[in-house]
């Protein structure tokens, strides 16, 4: 599991018929909890709005975490983080 920052969203109209209708953000993930790309796109069933921090999983995690286990997803927002230590 991940801890990120929102920093954006993406818009796509042409997309697989298993991600229709849902929102993608950009996620900018905590330095200290880098290991690859600073930042990663995740499919967000939550409602995380910009400039929320929030927690994210990726690879099976992300496909059952958001609802979607047939779907071609590989990071999803889990939870919207209200307060935390070390955040920054």
């Amino acid at each position: 599991m991940l801890m990120g920052k929102v920093v954006g969203s993406v818009v796509s109209t042409r997309k697989n018929e298993n991600l229709v209708g849902n929102k993608f953000m950009i996620v900018e993930v905590a330095d200290h909890m880098r290991q690859g790309a600073k930042q990663i796109i995740a499919i967000d069933k939550i409602g995380a709005g910009i400039g929320e921090y929030v927690l994210v999983v990726q690879g099976s995690a992300a496909r059952i975490g958001s609802g979607m286990p047939e779907a071609p997803i590989d990071a999803a927002i889990v939870g919207i983080i209200d307060e935390g230590l070390g955040l920054e």
